[in-house]
């Protein structure tokens, strides 16, 4: 990936809405070139998709629960199960698996505290293999951004 790569992703993270035209007149390359190495970069992989960011609050969706959970034994055959489960899971938003106490971060949205109430109660806690589950809850987002730092 060379710089003008970078200048093409820079700018599809503003807006991914842009025409080829434009995007080609702010990287300063013609049309089929740019058109070209955008298709490269998302037959590689670096770009996977475009996405309208929405807002959860208005959509309905204003309770945003970071969730700490640790499984019994994390050994490979819990962690794969435990991972395929969370992806049928619509309030589950992201997954992390991490270091430390815990093994994965669940970032969920909700509602209202009754539906992750019950999101708890019916559907994270009949998962097998959790040792724990520890939820905090936000009170606010201070920074959200998308776009990811140049290099």
């Amino acid at each position: 990936m060379d710089e003008i790569d970078k200048r093409i992703l820079v700018e599809l993270q503003r807006n991914a809405r842009l025409s080829n035209q434009e995007l080609a007149d702010r990287v300063s390359l013609s049309p089929s070139p740019c058109l070209r190495r955008v298709r490269a970069l998302e037959k590689s992989g670096v770009i996977r998709g475009y996405h309208a960011s929405i807002d959860r609050e208005q959509y309905g969706l204003p309770i945003n629960v970071f969730v700490l959970v640790k499984l019994e034994k994390p050994t490979e055959d819990n962690m794969r199960e435990f991972e395929t489960q969370i992806e049928s899971l619509d309030e589950v938003i992201e997954c992390f698996l991490m270091t430390g106490n815990h093994d994965y971060l669940l970032h969920v949205v909700s509602a209202s505290l009754k539906s992750y109430e019950q999101f708890i109660r019916k559907q994270l806690t009949r998962l097998p293999n959790i040792a724990s589950i520890e939820s905090s809850f936000a009170f606010g987002q201070v920074k959200r951004r998308t776009q990811l730092p140049r290099l």
